[in-house]
This record gives structure tokens, C-alpha cells and sequence, in this order.
């Protein structure tokens, strides 16, 4: 597994500081091709950080775990979270219960995230 996919890029404005963190409960998601539904829990855990987004009806109501290093910037003004992957990509994640939990959890995402998985997107 690969903590730079589990771990708030530095670009992204959440701070490493959890003084500085701020609260992204409720914020929309974008994704470079549009919305995907708002963040119902964001975690800070080095290493293995992420973000549940409820999805609403754009995928039938699911919830969709996105690691951490997705996360491409914050506008806190707004409340919005951009993601640097595409409403496909995030669409054909693999599916869990409310957050990945489970080390096995993390690997599958890690993976499909990470360099060389479906869901990874070169900049």
C-alpha cells in the first residue's frame, strides 16, 4: 500500500497540523467532470486519511470512500473539496460500507487509486 494516497496533499490546504484542519463535513465534491455529492466524514489519520462521500442520487444514493491524496485543493469560501479524478473513475471505485476500514479495505483502494490502478489519473 501506498501512504502518499492515504495522506492530504500538501497543495490540497489541509493542514498536517490538526489545529489548522479544517472541518469538511457537508462540503461538495467535485470532480474534474462535475459534482459527485457532499463529504459525510472526512478522517485525519496519518497515513490513512480519507473522505466518505454520500453521493445522493448520481449513483444511487451510495457512498463512495476517496483516500486522501485525491483530494486535489479546498476552497473553504465555497465549501467545496475538488478531486483530481473523473465522476467514471470515482464511479467505479470498489465498494465498501461507510469508510475503509479494514487493512484489505485500504489495499484495494490504495491500489485502484495509486500508480497504475483504474481510478489513477496522470497529471
Amino acid at each position: 500500500m501506498q501512504a502518499e494516497i492515504w495522506t492530504y496533499r500538501v497543495e490540497s490546504g489541509i493542514g498536517a497540523d490538526p489545529t489548522q484542519q479544517v472541518d469538511l463535513t457537508g462540503y461538495k465534491v467535485e470532480a474534474v467532470d462535475g459534482s459527485i455529492g457532499k463529504i459525510d466524514e472526512a478522517t485525519y489519520e496519518v497515513g490513512a486519511s480519507q473522505i466518505v462521500v454520500d453521493t445522493g442520487p448520481w449513483i444511487l444514493g451510495k457512498k463512495v470512500v476517496l483516500p486522501a491524496g485525491v483530494v486535489d485543493r479546498v476552497d473553504a469560501d465555497d465549501e467545496k473539496v475538488y478531486v483530481n479524478r473523473t465522476k467514471d473513475q470515482i464511479k467505479n471505485s470498489p465498494k465498501f460500507g461507510d469508510v475503509a476500514s479494514s487493512d484489505q479495505d485500504r489495499e484495494a483502494l490504495g491500489s485502484y487509486y495509486g500508480p497504475g490502478g483504474g481510478g489513477h489519473r496522470d497529471w
